[in-house]
């Protein structure tokens, strides 16, 4: 039983990943940047997507496809901002796939788009492994989860292209050491780009405007 069980999820992940990268290269036919935001539920996704869209207003066209379980909670709020949104709810997967992402091409307009963030289902584990068609993961690690995640979830941080630590404005009450967070994030991915903001006070977030900023010039 133990070989068919492993050929399984081989081919589950030869499957999306061929999907994944179909969708790339329409991405990038389009020029679009397209981030896969990843992070445990409650560390502060859709309020950081929130800001991003809100601050970059006039300057980035920005598209969400909101990934969740159940409900269109999060997609609600993004759509209070004026940006295109779309709601995914998984039926109890744990992660987006590259075919739940193709799903939602006929509901998108992607030539008004230049950064498509798609805000995977909160979990440290599964959506690492899954890719969607983006060009980078990015992941959000709040202060109260624990200087320990790296190293517990390793994974997650060798896949991202950059880190936010956010909730740093929380520091003086918990017991959290981002000196620990950012020596064993590089020690597993040495060029990982580490941002240590608050998404309510806003500190840190003109660094990460500016990353995107670069980041969406060079893909056009």
């Amino acid at each position: 039983m133990v070989p068919i069980k492993v050929s399984l999820v081989k081919n589950i992940l030869h499957a999306n990943e061929r999907i994944s990268v179909q969708n790339k290269e329409f991405f990038d036919e389009k020029r679009i940047l397209v981030i896969n935001m990843m992070s445990a539920p409650g560390a502060g996704k859709t309020t950081l997507i929130e800001h991003t869209i809100k601050a970059l207003d006039g300057e980035v066209n920005i598209g969400v496809i909101e990934g969740d379980i159940q409900s269109t909670y999060d997609a609600e709020k993004i759509a209070a901002t004026g940006a295109q949104v779309v709601q995914i709810n998984t039926g109890g997967a744990c992660h987006l796939d590259g075919n739940m992402i193709r799903e939602t091409f006929s509901q998108l307009d992607f030539d008004a788009m230049d950064l498509l963030i798609v805000e995977n289902v909160g979990n440290l584990v599964c959506p690492a492994e899954f890719n969607v068609g983006e060009d980078f993961k990015v992941m959000l690690l709040s202060v109260p989860e624990g200087d320990d995640k790296p190293m517990k979830y390793p994974l997650m941080f060798h896949e991202s292209s950059a880190l936010l630590i956010n909730k740093i404005d929380l520091l003086p009450y918990v017991t959290c050491s981002i000196d620990k967070i950012r020596a064993d994030s590089l020690k597993i991915n040495p060029n990982l780009k580490i941002f240590e903001i608050s998404g309510k006070t806003e500190a840190g977030l003109d660094a990460w405007y500016a990353w995107l900023k670069q980041k969406i010039e060079d893909k056009k």
